[in-house]
């Protein structure tokens, strides 16, 4: 109610009503539980509440949305890490120090560059390579906008070290599953695998513009049609090289197509499109683009036309800790009598912690498998049910870790 429009969620990072709800938060923790919040050089938010050990057990998501989007999206695990802090020191002092972060531009909704904070933190941020270029659609450039927000470009990566020195044994995020496939298993809470690794990419097909009415189709150099039937193939591939189970479910998208001179009358002469392949699997990602590559020059010698192939972006499959998925899956199943296990295919910040430390995500059912849009929604019976069981995550690591 406070940071939403007609059309949805507006906390869009760096701006004005992602500020709004990042002083809620900030005055909902000190007015409710008396404790601070501090900032880290990435603009990442950290909430900590003292334990026995100093022993870092971490709960992470974030509260920036995208344009138009969800009223759950980031904010459902934030909250929830509240409601755990709060529990927690009612209960009296942990076994382990708690940090609840919320984490700074997840969604690149802006600017384009998605885990700005939480890659930062993790080291794997390219500042100068990555995002001193950046521009929105009005012509601010970020390193603006995160200095109107307080944050140094030039001194981002320390937000690494202050990472290291919070002494992480854990790291937990709650997120909804912005898919359908817990809906469609009538199920309302999952045990989360790992992260898809991404193979990103910007395909061009080169032929010759021609006028439409006068050149033969035999005599053509079509570069949408080449564009079109790699489309087709890369859907085949993708289809091919799903397996039966969670482990082995793959995607692929070309959700991306520019054409020149895009005119009624006139044969393309150039076209662009995008691919974006995700697997759990690190060798079947690499088969999965091998076979794409394969497909776009097929394409391009049938139709007569010259290809190129443009990284955007490529990472790895990130799988989550066996002894944290062991622990997750006996606390859904603890609420729900069973406790399905997916891959998620969005990515999220909790990719950037299984580098660090063993890491682990929990899953709420989305109704319609909708997301980043203002239809998003999950029942209330089914957020209960996933808020109970990510609290019996966090007692059971705090035991098993805190020892």
């Amino acid at each position: 109610s406070l940071t939403s429009t007609p059309d949805g969620a507006q906390r869009v990072a760096w701006g004005p009503v992602w500020r709004k709800a990042r002083d809620w938060f900030t005055n909902k923790v000190k007015n409710e539980l008396g404790l601070s919040v501090r900032r880290d050089s990435a603009g990442n938010n950290w909430v900590t509440l003292p334990g026995e050990s100093p022993n870092g057990l971490i709960i992470g998501s974030h509260l920036d949305s995208v344009p138009n989007g969800g009223w759950l999206d980031g904010c459902f695990g934030v909250i929830t890490g509240l409601g755990a802090i709060r529990r927690q020191r009612a209960a009296g002092k942990p076994r382990m120090t708690i940090h609840l972060v919320d984490w700074a531009d997840e969604e690149g909704a802006r600017f384009g560059r998605s885990l700005v904070g939480s890659s930062a933190a993790g080291g794997s941020l390219k500042p100068d390579k990555e995002l001193m270029h950046l521009v929105d659609r009005s012509g601010t450039k970020l390193p603006d906008a995160m200095k109107e927000n307080g944050i140094d470009i030039k001194t981002i990566m320390r937000a690494r070290e202050e990472l290291k020195a919070v002494g992480g044994r854990a790291y937990l995020e709650l997120h909804i599953e912005q898919g359908p496939v817990l809906e469609k298993m009538k199920r309302s809470t999952g045990v989360v695998l790992g992260t898809f690794g991404v193979e990103r990419h910007m395909i061009r097909f080169t032929g010759q513009a021609a006028h439409s009415g006068s050149t033969p189709i035999p005599m053509r150099r079509d570069s949408f049609l080449a564009a079109a039937e790699f489309a087709l193939a890369c859907r085949q591939i993708g289809l091919k090289m799903c397996g039966p189970t969670p482990e082995t479910r793959v995607v692929s998208t070309c959700g991306v197509v520019k054409v020149e001179p895009c005119i009624v009358t006139a044969v393309p002469g150039v076209c662009e499109i995008s691919l974006d392949q995700r697997a759990l699997s690190a060798r079947v990602l690499a088969r999965m683009n091998a076979a794409a590559r394969t497909a776009s020059r097929v394409a391009a010698k049938k139709n007569n036309v010259n290809v190129e192939w443009k990284t955007l972006w490529q990472i790895e499959p990130r799988p989550f800790d066996k002894r944290l998925l062991q622990l997750c899956e006996e606390s859904v199943r603890e609420v729900t009598g069973i406790a399905p296990r997916l891959p998620s295919g969005p990515l999220h910040d909790a990719a950037e912690m299984v580098p660090h430390m063993p890491t682990v995500m929990m899953f709420a059912s989305s109704s319609r498998g909708l997301s980043h849009c203002k239809e998003e929604a999950t029942p209330p019976a089914h957020l209960d049910k996933t808020i109970c069981s990510f609290f019996r995550l966090v007692d059971r690591v705090l035991a098993d870790h805190g020892r």
